[in-house]
């Protein structure tokens, strides 16, 4: 008697409910959901900030200032957020087009020659600053992540995206001038199994999706940049092995950081 095969989804991150789904990392001191480690080249870390999670828990907002022309900038007050501006986007904008020359109470007619309504970045909208950095893209590029889930529940999950989006793997890449440079890969810098998951097929199942999606957007390559020797619930970029099983070829072959390439049809 077989048994009957799990139910796989794969889910794109690209609003809160979605970003719930994320799983934890193996290793308690890390957290997926608060890691800027590939988006800031200098200071950015894989360290668990639980007040990360809140929506703008990324520290203090910063008040727009006029520039001072005389004294110190502490002598010049911050503009006033409450002054008006009649052709200004509403603060909680709604899903009709704005138009600043209709009466407040009057509606929006739909225009059924426009374009749909794409959606909004999540940047600066009021959510977990993570989930911020992953809604860069989604006007121009689509997703920076995705969650495979079985059964329901997640089991792996995946960042990604073009190089532009991660300064440090920008930086990286200026290290081996062997690398090409055009054109410039899609990268992936993220890809973790819960510890339930693992050995199941499903991080080679998620790559293999994520490359299809990156071919059907356009880019010709990607790049993987595993750290050699590190403990697996220490690192959420694989192994050399592990590329190599996903179909990628050493383009670097680095004792400490080693670069994985695969052509994208």
């Amino acid at each position: 008697m077989s048994s009957a095969l799990p139910d796989i989804r794969i889910i794109d991150i690209v609003d809160l409910a979605s970003f719930g789904l994320v799983p934890p990392c193996a290793d308690p001191g890390f957290e997926h959901r608060t890691c800027d480690y590939w988006e800031d080249a200098d200071r950015g870390s894989k360290t668990a900030r639980p007040a990360w999670l809140q929506p703008g828990g990324s520290g203090p907002a910063r008040v727009a200032r006029r520039p001072a022309l005389f004294g110190d900038d502490d002598d010049d007050p911050p503009f006033e957020a409450s002054l008006e501006n009649p052709f200004a986007r509403p603060a909680a904008a709604s899903s009709q087009p704005f138009n600043p020359l209709l009466e407040k109470d009057e509606a929006v007619l739909d225009n059924p020659f426009a374009p749909p309504a794409r959606p909004r970045p999540l940047a600066d909208s009021g959510v977990p600053h993570k989930l911020g950095l992953l809604g860069r893209g989604l006007i121009a590029f689509g997703s920076y992540a995705k969650v495979l889930l079985v059964e329901d529940e997640p089991a792996v999950y995946a960042q990604f995206g073009p190089l532009s989006a991660y300064p440090r793997a920008l930086r990286l890449r200026q290290l081996y001038p062997q690398l090409p440079d055009a054109p410039l890969p899609a990268v992936i810098t993220c890809i973790a199994t819960t510890p339930a998951a693992r050995r199941a097929g499903y991080a080679k199942r998620l790559v293999a999706a994520i490359c299809d999606d990156l071919g059907e957007r356009g880019f010709a390559a990607v790049e993987a940049y595993p750290q050699a020797e590190a403990l697996p619930d220490a690192t959420s970029a694989a192994t050399s092995g592990f590329w190599l099983g996903c179909g990628f070829r050493i383009a670097v072959d680095d004792e400490r950081f080693p670069v994985l390439r695969r052509l994208l049809e």
